[in-house]
Parts: C-alpha cells; structure tokens; sequence
C-alpha cells in the first residue's frame, strides 16, 4: 500500500481493513460475517471497559482501537454487499449529534442536565414509528442490570419515576420482605428479580452505575479473597480447613489492607 506510512489516517485504515477483505487478503478475515463476529464486538467492548477501570492511557488507546476494528470490519462486509459503507455511519452519527443537540448546533436554550436529558427523549420520539414502544430500541442481549437501568431511564424521560429516592429505598424493604414471605422457589425468584430491578432503580436515580458498582465488588472480593489464600500459603495451612470463624478474621484482616 502506497500510503501505509500515514497509520494515523482514517483512510488508510479503511483500505487495510478493505485489503484483509480482499481477494488477495488474510484467510480468517475473508471468512468473517456479521454473525460470526458478535463474539468479538463484546468481547472488546468488555476489554474497553477493564482499561477505562484500571488500565493505563495508552492500554485503553490500544483497546479503543481493537473496538474501531470491529466496527470498520461491519462496515466492510456491509460495503461488499452494497448495503451500507463505513461513510454512511459516520454521517449517520454526526447528522443525529447535531440535530439532538439545538442547544449547541442551533438557537435553543437549556438551563441544566435535566433538560438536556429530557430534549434529547422528546427529539428521539420522532424517530419512532406509530405504535413503537419507548422501550423497543433497548437491546434485549444487554446484561440484564444494565438493561433494567436503561429501560427505566427511558421510562423517567416521560415522566414515569418515584418522586423521591426515599420512597424508592421503602419500597426496597418492601421487596425483601415478600422474599421472605414468599412460599416456594419459583416465587422467591420472582421476588429476588423485583428486589434486584429496585436496587437498579436507586443506583440510576443516585447517578451510581449498577454494572460498574457489582464489577468492583467483585474485584474486591477477589483481591481480599486471594490475599487470604496468600496468608495461608504462607503459614503453610488450608483455608478450607479453617473454621468459619477463623476465616472471617482473615477476611477482616484482608479488609483492613485492601481498601
């Protein structure tokens, strides 16, 4: 390629991508569908989001760009079938930018988030066909935490939300004591799911991502878990061989150094 020196152009991106495509290209890439790359768009998309959490500058810039590529790949199978080109999406994405937002392309005022938020809902309205629900364009393969906290956030933009955070919490203690009430499995499974969409409910109104949040409990939870392994690796006993008790003193020894 003539222009393989410029890495930094998005043009000389597309023509790589294009010639991994190619009659003359890589194997693996020739063999790709939309189908068959699903895997990795979510893959890489879960890989942005370890570096956005706990990774260097430069890991999350390598990471974006293995999402780009995932992006340019569609792109390109879309091409190939005359269906859509890599230009269309993005004149796609900067015509809806702008027109969603009057209030920095156009003469309209806003006076907060909140009315930003709630343009932006009223704008996208119009897209929607006769009959469409709100709620329709929420994908459904999205993690189900994020996806309650999306739905509901969709709903509060017309108006559809508790008044208070307070009255959200009350209805929390409501919901866990029907799973103590409830009489067989099936309907404590449907209690935990009730209790677990109010959860989303309150974290969404207290700005708290809900996704986020279990991801870095669960990440302390490993490095306290592991630091209790170590200490008895080191002291040459089983864990599993501890009393429970015994294994909550480690736990809050573990606690204390990792905060």
């Amino acid at each position: 390629m003539s222009d393989i020196e410029s890495q930094d152009s998005f043009q000389t991106l597309k023509a790589i991508v294009a010639k991994l495509r190619g009659p003359d290209g890589c194997p693996w890439d020739k063999k790709q569908t939309h189908t068959s790359l699903k895997p990795y768009l979510i893959e890489e998309s879960y890989e942005v989001l370890q570096a956005l959490e706990d990774g260097p500058p430069q890991e999350l810039c390598e990471e974006l760009g293995d999402l780009l590529l995932q992006i340019m790949l569609h792109s390109q199978i879309a091409s190939e079938s005359g269906q859509f080109q890599i230009g269309d999406v993005v004149k796609g994405i900067s015509q809806k930018l702008v027109h969603r937002h009057p209030h920095v392309f156009g003469s309209q005022k806003v006076d907060d988030v909140a009315e930003v938020e709630l343009n932006w809902e009223t704008l996208k309205q119009e897209t929607r066909q006769e009959g469409e629900s709100l709620l329709s364009h929420v994908p459904r393969e999205m993690p189900a935490l994020v996806y309650s906290q999306s739905i509901q956030r969709r709903v509060a933009g017309v108006g559809f939300d508790w008044d208070r955070v307070d009255d959200i919490l009350d209805k929390l203690v409501e919901e866990v004591a029907e799973i103590k009430q409830a009489p067989d499995q099936q309907e404590m499974a449907k209690e935990f799911g009730d209790l677990l969409f109010t959860l989303a409910n309150i974290t969404r109104r207290l700005d708290i991502d809900l996704e986020t949040a279990l991801r870095s409990a669960n990440q302390r939870f490993y490095q306290r878990f592991a630091y209790m392994e170590e200490v008895c690796r080191k002291k040459g006993i089983s864990l599993g061989k501890l009393t429970l008790d015994e294994q909550n003193v480690l736990w809050e020894e573990a606690k204390r150094k990792l905060k």
